[in-house]
């Protein structure tokens, strides 16, 4: 679930440093005499110390997550002498690209941004970063999970650098299971789930008074299954939309059978904002429901000593699940100086590195980019008593990279119709993707 982000201060820092185009090592200065003449520094001067890199660093996090974010920047700065980053906060992820767009146009860019924008990386607004990434000596590009670091690649260069990562898991009513017999272990298969809902699914007259499972409203729960069975949204080569495909169908029309005809399943829809959202997690909580679909980021709103935590299935004869992983990540716009550059990407391997990543998702409830901090020694400590924290890591090792719409959303917004009227309609899956099918490949076809 998104977190509601609240424009917070940034931490003034001390004045007095000066911005360098180098950055690091020691320097020696002409000394002016005092008739006026340049003269050398006599041996037995000091040397000076080079003045840190001072660098703008733009995020759009506010609450725990900016509070969580001012702390990094405060232990980066204090760790070394060579670069001090000073948090400029916005208020939520869309102000900061909004300023960005200005900032381009003007030239004053910040030297890294926690943005992407693929269209912004081909037009020359962002700066590649892998033979930054080379100059690193502690950056390590095979510890990342992969699923997160291949969204930053842009026509085979890497533009971007994963930050954290969300992903949709399954919660569960520990008392539920246990009191139908039923071992979350055992659910590797949507079938699997399917028939444990029906089994801790309560009916009174007809009427369902405990459901056994509650998908999350929208599109996003039925993709993510339906990639789990190998379904895809585009062709290939890009140029046919596949999405009435019987992966498609077979999966949306088992969603509404649940749903409308075995009433096992429920959704809640509609309402101001993310109302239904945690209508869906209220349920879960008092008792109305056995489990639901939500973000890796709701751990913070939930009593693990209630649920627990378990991935996404996958399919009977297909294999393990394949849901969307999606990285938050960083960029480097390309108008910032050579210095700036080499300075942002030392904060930015830093923020990244394996202990302060498992520190954000211990934090934050979102997901490590890297493999090895699920060796951490502090991730280690705090998944022994709280062992749903290691779910969204290990289910983004197999997850799908999210779909990047070429034609500015039209498929996806295909979809979402498409979704609601399985969903809320109870319209069969074939007629409504076939629709979807239609209303998406016109979008596609003008694009040629």
């Amino acid at each position: 679930m998104m977190n509601v982000l609240k424009r917070v201060s940034a931490m003034s820092l001390i004045a007095g440093f000066t911005v360098l185009t180098a950055c690091g090592g020691n320097s020696t200065t002409n000394v002016t005499a005092a008739n006026g003449a340049s003269t050398a520094p006599s041996a037995s001067a000091a040397p000076t110390q080079s003045v840190p890199v001072t660098i703008e660093f733009w995020y759009g996090l506010g609450g725990k997550l900016g509070e969580n974010m001012d702390a990094l920047i405060q232990k980066f700065n204090a760790s070394q002498q060579e670069v001090i980053v000073k948090g400029i906060v916005q208020a939520d992820y869309t102000e900061t690209e909004q300023k960005l767009q200005a900032a381009i146009a003007t030239g004053q860019v910040p030297a890294a941004v926690l943005s992407s924008n693929v269209d912004w990386a081909r037009k020359g607004y962002f700066a590649p970063i892998d033979e930054l990434m080379t100059l690193q000596p502690d950056f390590n590009k095979d510890d990342f999970v992969q699923t997160f670091m291949n969204q930053g690649q842009v026509d085979g260069k890497q533009y971007f650098l994963p930050m954290y990562g969300t992903t949709q898991v399954m919660y569960y009513r520990k008392d539920a299971f246990e009191k139908s017999g039923i071992d979350p272990s055992t659910l590797k298969t949507w079938e699997d789930l399917a028939a444990a809902a029906e089994k801790m699914t309560i009916k009174d007259g007809g009427k369902t008074t405990f459901f056994g499972w509650e998908p999350m409203w929208g599109s996003g729960n039925m993709i993510d299954a339906t990639l789990s069975k190998g379904g895809h949204i585009l062709s290939e080569d890009g140029k046919e939309v596949l999405i009435d495909s019987p992966e498609w169908i077979e999966t949306w029309d088992l969603f509404r059978k649940w749903i409308h005809e075995d009433k096992t399943m429920q959704i809640h829809s509609g309402g101001q904002g993310w109302e239904y959202w945690y209508k869906t997690i209220d349920d879960v909580m008092k008792g109305q429901a056995a489990g639901y679909i939500g973000s890796s980021g709701d751990q913070g709103d939930l009593d693990f000593s209630i649920v627990s935590a378990m991935e996404q299935p996958g399919w009977a004869g297909v294999g393990e699940g394949k849901p969307v992983a999606q990285a938050i990540m960083a960029g480097i716009p390309s108008k910032a100086s050579d210095a700036e550059k080499q300075a942002a990407m030392k904060w930015l391997t830093y923020f990244t590195n394996s202990a302060n990543t498992a520190f954000w998702s211990i934090n934050t409830g979102y997901i490590s980019v890297r493999q090895s901090a699920l060796q951490d020694p502090a991730f280690v400590s705090f998944s022994e008593s709280n062992p749903q924290i290691k779910i969204p890591l290990m289910q983004a090792a197999h997850g799908s990279e999210p779909f990047q719409d070429p034609t500015g959303g039209k498929i996806n917004d295909a979809l979402t119709i498409a979704a609601d009227k399985v969903q809320i309609e109870n319209i069969p899956a074939a007629e409504a993707l076939k629709e979807a099918k239609e209303t998406a490949q016109a979008a596609l076809d003008k694009l040629k």
